[in-house]
């Protein structure tokens, strides 16, 4: 009889680097969460803080002041995912807050106009900075910091350097903890538009191009892709959410729009995007790790203060957390390209 050997079970063999690559993707997408859990365990470790920190009242006045970083944050992944930034957010929610204000007790258009006008503006301004990056061919950083001087600028114009206070209205009620839940309606639009943009990103051309032209723009162009015009939707759809933000600002003011508002909150909005997980080198980012990256932001100022600490504390923390998280970015990027 013949006998036939079989041959000997085949072993698959990770690639070089393939283990290590494998546990930097694991870490990238965790660490937004062990963020998350180092900031809550910080503010429960003393115990007169721990009961207020962890209750749930607290929580809902944290998911309340969260919602207006987590709008930037929606539209700023976008941008950062594409390789930009806008450094115009916190001068954009100032300009839409006294449109709409302005619009509501000096005009006496309805709520919803003045909503849309508001939006409408944010999504104006956004295509400008992007018409502008595309036919300068100027840095973004640039570009969105001239006009965060132009819109601050327009904004205490408009206001003629005073705050509008606009009727009463049911704008002002969107950020109150009215809804189901115990929550704000702010908090279910957020959730609704991130659940929005995320299946942008993830199942549609458009979300597929951002992520394409922020890994290598070069390509992209010679692959086809309108990389100019993407560059324009891109800002003026980021744009639209700032602008929403800003109107979270005014309801969240009582109907008021102040031009001197939301100053330096650009840099909460990126913050909150490069915590999550998002790589100023483009690229990467995800609208889950941004919330996420918000909800830390709005922790860490909470918890600060239930602590009794200076407001400069709380700015050095937060600082510092921006650094490690660029910092940790960077250090991937570099351990990535060696493997």
């Amino acid at each position: 009889m013949t006998t036939v050997q079989s041959d000997p079970p085949t072993q698959t063999k990770l690639a070089p680097g393939a283990g290590a690559a494998r546990t930097q993707q694991i870490f990238k997408s965790l660490g937004p969460f062990i963020g998350l859990f180092l900031v809550m365990t910080l503010f429960s470790i003393q115990p007169d803080v721990r009961a207020t920190f962890l209750s749930f009242g607290n929580f809902q006045l944290v998911l309340s002041q969260t919602v207006i970083v987590a709008i930037g944050a929606l539209g700023m992944t976008m941008i950062i995912i594409s390789s930009g930034i806008d450094l115009s957010v916190g001068s954009v929610v100032a300009l839409t807050g006294v449109l709409a204000a302005v619009l509501m007790k000096q005009h006496g258009v309805s709520p919803i106009v003045a909503l849309l006008a508001a939006v409408a503006l944010g999504g104006a301004v956004g295509a400008i900075n992007g018409g502008l990056i595309v036919a300068l061919r100027v840095t973004p950083f640039i570009v969105t910091l001239g006009t965060l001087e132009v819109a601050r600028g327009a904004a205490k114009w408009l206001g003629n350097e005073n705050a509008i206070y606009a009727p009463h209205s049911w704008i002002d009620g969107l950020t109150q903890n009215t809804a189901p839940g115990g929550v704000s309606a702010a908090v279910w639009i957020v959730i609704g538009l991130a659940i929005l943009v995320h299946l942008m990103l993830k199942f549609t051309v458009f979300g597929r191009s951002i992520f394409a032209i922020g890994s290598n723009e070069v390509a992209s162009r010679l692959s086809g892709l309108r990389v100019d015009a993407l560059k324009i939707s891109i800002y003026a759809l980021a744009g639209l959410f700032f602008g929403l933000s800003g109107m979270m600002q005014f309801a969240r003011l009582s109907g008021m729009g102040d031009p001197t508002i939301a100053q330096g909150e650009e840099l909460d909005v990126i913050a909150a995007v490069v915590i999550g997980g998002g790589s100023l080198s483009g690229g990467e980012g995800s609208i889950l790790g941004s919330l996420i990256g918000a909800l830390i932001m709005a922790l860490l100022r909470n918890g600060s203060q239930l602590m009794g600490w200076p407001s400069y504390i709380q700015e050095i923390i937060i600082g510092v957390v921006i650094v490690v998280a660029v910092a940790i970015d960077r250090f991937r990027h570099r351990s990535a390209a060696k493997a």
